[in-house]
Parts: structure tokens; sequence; C-alpha cells
């Protein structure tokens, strides 16, 4: 049941951080492109792989820290889910170069993120 409470409580904190931070981020740049999933996107690949790293370290418990902080906070803080999303409405707005710009940003900073964090993570 623990578990079940880390998650809950994890996944209600990210949600409400992604809400803030993406009305923050349109805030300061408006609508004309997914800033706000690609930032999340970014952050949670970072963190995830710091957390990672920590993990293999044993420099942070796995429990409870993983299902608080990798399933619960992050995963209700990140959503690929939105990122297609994102992806599929610039494309039927006609915006293919926006598209392919977002799916490459999005790729290419969240792989070289979660690399940096898993590198930070398990250095001593």
């Amino acid at each position: 049941m623990g578990n079940y409470l880390a998650v809950a409580i994890g996944g209600a904190l990210g949600a409400c951080c992604r809400y803030g931070l993406g009305e923050f981020i349109l805030h300061l740049f408006g609508k004309a492109f997914p800033f706000a999933t690609l930032l999340v996107n970014i952050l949670g690949s970072f963190v995830l792989g710091v957390l990672y790293g920590l993990f293999l370290t044993e420099h942070l418990a796995v429990s409870p820290w993983k299902a608080l902080i990798s399933i619960g906070f992050l995963g209700a803080f990140t959503t690929f889910s939105t990122f297609s999303l994102d992806t599929i409405l610039l494309v039927q707005q006609g915006e293919l170069p926006k598209a392919a710009l977002n799916v490459m940003l999005n790729l290419v900073l969240c792989l070289t993120l979660a690399w940096l964090g898993v590198k930070l993570g398990t250095m001593k």
C-alpha cells in the first residue's frame, strides 16, 4: 500500500507542476510552438537520468523514491502523449517544419539530458 500512496502523491504533485509550468511557459511564449511540452520532457528526462544514476550507485534507495519520483511525479509531469498530440496538431495545421523541429528537439534534447543525468547520477 505504501508504494501506491507514494505514486499517488508524486502523481498529484507532478501533474500540478506540469500544469503550472505549462501555464507559465504559455504566458511567456504563446501558442506558436509547444515549448511547455518540450520543456517538461527535457526536464523530466534529465531528472529521471539523475535518479537512475543515483539508484545504480546506491546513493539513493530505490524504495520509496522510485515510486514517488520516477513513477508518480515524473509519470505525471512528462507526457509523451502530449508531445504526440502537439506534433499531430502542427502537421494538421500545415506547420510541417515546426512539427519536424518538435520531434527533433524532443528526441535529441531528451535523450541527451537523460544521458547527462545518468552520468551526473553515477558520479562519485
